[in-house]
């Protein structure tokens, strides 16, 4: 399996309402690698990986989120019940999913 795979097959584990960074998700696969993390999420064509719920270290959405930037992110995060502080940033300690190593 691919580095992509792995981190779309976590992905996949996030629920709806919940969000997680690409900092963890590197983190679950034994990487430090976040960046790579990120070009993952950028890269991917599936819409069954829920990858709106990535966001980056600060709770940010992605400006450039694949499928129609971040006001579709925060469209799709807010239709699951996650909610903001602000236009940009989720409310990260309320709805962060962590993984087990």
């Amino acid at each position: 399996m691919s580095f992509f795979e792995d981190v779309y097959k976590i992905v996949k584990k996030i629920p709806p309402g919940k969000v997680t960074t690409y900092g963890e998700i590197a983190r679950a696969l034994g990487t430090r690698d976040a960046r790579k993390v990120g070009w993952a999420m950028h890269a991917n064509r599936d819409p069954g990986v829920p990858c709106h719920r990535v966001v980056d270290r600060t709770g940010r959405l992605a400006p450039n989120f694949a499928f129609d930037g971040a006001e579709e992110q925060r469209r799709r995060l807010a239709e699951e019940g996650v909610t903001f502080k602000d236009e940009m940033h989720v409310q990260l300690l309320k709805h962060m999913l962590r993984f087990d190593r």
